[in-house]
């Protein structure tokens, strides 16, 4: 991803992020703080983000406790925008708290769960949702479509502007050239490209 948007004449940054060592309140300031203090270093002006499931209520919740003014437009891939019923069904399991940390606890569909107190974003933003799943037994649990993590339905959120559903699982999302491609249009134009919605929808 990162590759490709260097080639279409985007400068980026990867952010590697704690996701298991802490709340979102605590994870949220470094990981967007870094990719806005490397993305200013560069003289950018204005900052695309393009997040991957967490990384997407990360930059919610952020955005909301201290509103970015040089946001540009956002692609969330495979984001829990509602929160995750894998969630809702899995953290009274032993060994929870272990696979998916603090933060991953907070991501539940319940009112009390983050997703659901950060309400609609106010800021560009196309989603892309994967249909495509390697764990059945995590599907199992989750309302159809889903990528194996989250629920299509779970990735919506009000004030989003385009939408597109991808084959792939929430794994590998971020890999696909559909992806890839419809990533780029978005940051450029604002929008996904139809010949992709009509084919990946229908």
């Amino acid at each position: 991803m990162a590759e490709a948007l260097q080639e279409a004449g985007f400068a980026t940054t990867n952010v590697d992020y704690p996701s298991q060592s802490g709340k979102i309140e605590e994870i949220a300031p470094i990981a967007v703080g870094l990719g806005l203090h490397d993305c200013r270093e560069t003289g950018a002006t204005r900052i695309h983000f393009v997040t991957h499931s967490l990384g997407g209520i990360l930059l919610r919740y952020q955005n909301k406790q201290a509103p970015i003014p040089d946001l540009g437009r956002v692609v969330m891939l495979g984001p829990p925008n509602q929160g995750s019923e894998l969630i809702d069904k899995t953290r009274d399991w032993p060994g929870f708290e272990m696979l998916s940390g603090d933060a991953g606890a907070e991501l539940g569909t319940d009112a009390n769960s983050m997703p659901s107190r950060l309400g609609p974003v106010d800021f560009e933003l196309g989603v892309i949702a994967g249909t495509g799943t390697i764990n059945v037994i995590a599907s199992a649990m989750l309302p159809d479509p889903d990528d194996g993590k989250v629920s299509v339905a779970s990735t919506r959120v009000d004030g989003m502007d385009d939408f597109l559903l991808v084959g792939n699982s929430h794994r590998y999302i971020t890999r696909s050239e559909v992806v890839i491609r419809n990533t780029e249009s978005f940051l450029k134009n604002g929008w996904f490209l139809d010949g992709d919605k009509a084919s990946l929808t229908e």
